[in-house]
């Protein structure tokens, strides 16, 4: 559900830019005095598992579609809201400048639209009231179906409105809204039961991690090595050998595209500042669509090639080609990229601590 710079006008990219901002600003005002060792370590361990995650769609049987892991809800319940929210953002941001997954201009739009809704919305207003203070298994798994469904039900809703709002005449609303709420609802109701599957082991290994106290931050324990080990596997052999296994069906929202106007994107606007984003991400992106730049522009630009899944890479599978798509340049990209996520949340986190502590000691 990254939305290429193609589906928003410079008023509302700007405009969602400043909401998101403003969120992180916010978040990271809340999580100076909360933010431990621990919580640094679990927040970067975390975003590069939902970075890799996010590289390993999978197929909606009877759809000609795919989807992601999203991983908001499961950051917002593992970390807390703020912590998540920033993660997220991390996230995306490494996606967009490192490997033009989504546009430098529509960042805004994808941190709300994958960060705001189930971190702010979903996690406090659905999952942790349904799942109540002393929740079994089966209530986990239940509350993070439903939770996940919802969160995709409304990331969705908001990608059509932005395009609506964007003026994109080739998506009229009806028409999209009626095809990226049923595709996205399949895909959330698989994000759901994914979590809900990670959710099981955290709460064997810390169910302190899963079930804060309400009222504040929870008192990380002194170890979570386990839970960090896990991740870190998961992370490393996600982005290393299971992206190989990726469906290349268009994902829900190139799927819908498709549907409405024919392509999976509407012509790419030319103005300024998209041309100024996308000559960004040529300079910047050294790993474009998870792939060795030869192997994934063939002479053409860097954004214009890595919006959604390239058409290199689906030839494997339209072709009957050997599946697994085994590729060194999509290992590179799932590890570098991971390690990248990590440092940058490590520096978040490490700052605000660092600054929540000046502040303690002036004070």
């Amino acid at each position: 559900m990254h939305m290429s710079d193609a589906l928003v006008s410079p008023g509302v990219g700007g405009a969602m830019w400043a909401a998101s901002a403003g969120l992180a600003a916010w978040s990271a005002r809340r999580l100076r005095e909360e933010m431990t060792d621990a919580r640094v370590q679990l927040m970067g361990v975390l975003g590069a598992f939902v970075f890799a995650a996010q590289m390993v769609n999978f197929a909606i049987p009877g759809t000609g579609s795919s989807g992601h892991l999203a991983g908001g809800l499961l950051l917002a319940i593992l970390l807390g809201p703020h912590a998540a929210f920033l993660a997220m953002f991390s996230i995306l941001t490494v996606q967009a400048l490192f490997f033009a997954d989504g546009g430098l201009l529509a960042l805004g739009c994808n941190a709300f639209n994958l960060g705001f809704w189930p971190c702010f919305v979903v996690y406090p207003l659905v999952f942790r009231r349904m799942v109540g203070d002393k929740p079994g298994r089966g209530r986990l798994t239940f509350a993070a179906v439903l939770a996940g469904a919802i969160g995709l039900q409304l990331g969705a809703f908001g990608v059509v409105l932005q395009t609506l709002f964007s003026g994109i005449s080739e998506l009229p609303f009806g028409t999209f809204a009626l095809l990226m709420q049923p595709i996205h609802l399949a895909i959330g109701i698989v994000e759901g039961l994914v979590t809900a599957a990670l959710l099981a082991f955290v709460w064997k290994a810390r169910p302190e991690l899963v079930l804060p106290s309400a009222t504040g931050p929870v008192a990380r324990p002194t170890s979570m090595r386990p839970v960090l080990v896990a991740f870190a596997a998961l992370a490393l052999v996600t982005g290393g050998l299971f992206s190989w296994f990726a469906s290349t069906r268009p994902d829900g929202l190139e799927w819908s595209s498709a549907g409405t106007c024919g392509r999976e994107e509407p012509a790419v606007l030319q103005d300024r500042w998209h041309r100024l984003c996308a000559g960004i991400q040529e300079w910047t992106a050294f790993l474009p669509g998870y792939d060795f730049k030869s192997s994934t522009t063939d002479g053409e630009p860097v954004a214009a090639a890595a919006a959604g899944t390239p058409e290199a890479a689906r030839e494997p599978e339209e072709s009957g080609a050997p599946h697994p798509a085994v590729s060194s340049g999509t290992s590179l990209s799932g590890v570098v990229g991971g390690a990248i996520v990590l440092a940058l949340i490590a520096m978040v986190g490490l700052g605000l601590r660092l600054r929540g502590r000046a502040e303690q000691a002036g004070g």
